[in-house]
């Protein structure tokens, strides 16, 4: 059975009020989770509020009860991975154990050039998302204290304390679609998939790619979960749905497009149909990316419609 969670985007206007207001609306409306991105600003101007990520999700986790949340996803590139490790366990700890920590790479050239952040190639970048990975692994779940020489990253006698209160610290999840460099990574340290809109036929090959790759680790497939990140544009008739497609796409693009390009779009029973190709394709959570993060009117109306029938 697939669940449904929502994503935003917090560099697009996100503040202090709207984050406050679409997190309580998540969870009084009974979505599964609640996810964010974790940029400084967007690829391209205007430039907006962008509340910064592990403030707003320590208040979410001490203002929420029970919908899980994390980042989609934080880049090594920003932060010393020690300090990602040691925040994600307070803050996972804080929540009760709702934390999904999403890591990744880096890839926002613009970003990263205006707040000096070395985004480094792609090879040199991947080797320091691998060495974070093993450092923020290591923390998390050995009790010993963790020595590490890397090219990018050294620690010595290095520990979290307190010790996260859930066995092994929040589950680590990593997104992207590459089947050269990011599944192998998925398949050494993550226990979560997050794939990027994909269409279902290419969540099963990646899927297949993926259980390969974990059998080689010695790991069952059944130890990663499977989630999907994807776009979402939902209205209440067929004439609003095109009415937003257009929009949107500068009227390029039909709604039969975007979906075949693995976007949910649609009226509520849609999107649900689209849902249930993509939970036989082998996903277990999708999270919707819902761009206007004023429209609350429309996330109540894509709850009622989409989520009883995937109770």
């Amino acid at each position: 059975m697939i669940d449904v969670a929502i994503m935003i985007e917090g560099q697009n206007g996100l503040n202090w009020p709207g984050w406050q207001r679409i997190a309580t609306a998540v969870e009084d409306l009974g979505f599964a989770g609640l996810y964010r991105s974790d940029h400084y600003t967007n690829a391209n101007p205007p430039d907006m509020d962008s509340l910064e990520l592990w403030v707003s999700l320590t208040w979410l986790a001490s203002h929420t009860k029970r919908i899980e949340f994390g980042p989609l996803v934080s880049p090594v590139s920003f932060r010393q991975p020690t300090m990602t490790a040691r925040m994600a366990a307070a803050v996972d700890d804080l929540s009760g154990g709702r934390l999904t920590l999403g890591l990744g790479a880096g890839w926002q050239e613009r970003e990263h050039k205006n707040y000096s952040w070395d985004l480094l190639d792609i090879p040199q970048r991947f080797a320091r998302f691998e060495e974070g990975l093993e450092i923020i692994t290591r923390l998390l779940q050995d009790e010993n204290p963790v020595d590490f020489e890397g090219n990018f990253y050294q620690t010595w006698e290095a520990t979290v304390l307190p010790r996260p209160t859930r066995p092994g610290g929040p589950p680590i999840l990593i997104g992207g679609n590459g089947p050269q460099r990011t599944l192998p990574l998925v398949a050494r340290y993550a226990k979560e998939w997050n794939a990027v809109y994909l269409p279902p036929n290419e969540i099963k090959d990646l899927n297949r790619k993926l259980d390969q790759l974990l059998v080689a680790q010695g790991r069952h497939p059944g130890e990663v979960r499977r989630s999907l990140m994807t776009g979402c544009i939902f209205g209440k008739n067929t004439a609003e749905v095109r009415q937003k497609v257009e929009q949107k796409t500068k009227g390029k693009n039909k709604p039969k497009d975007l979906v075949k390009r693995g976007l949910a779009v649609g009226t509520a029973n849609a999107i649900a149909e689209q849902i249930e190709k993509m939970s036989e394709a082998g996903i277990q959570r999708v999270m919707l990316q819902w761009l206007d993060l004023d429209d609350l009117d429309g996330l109540e109306a894509l709850a009622v419609g989409v989520l009883p029938q995937f109770s």
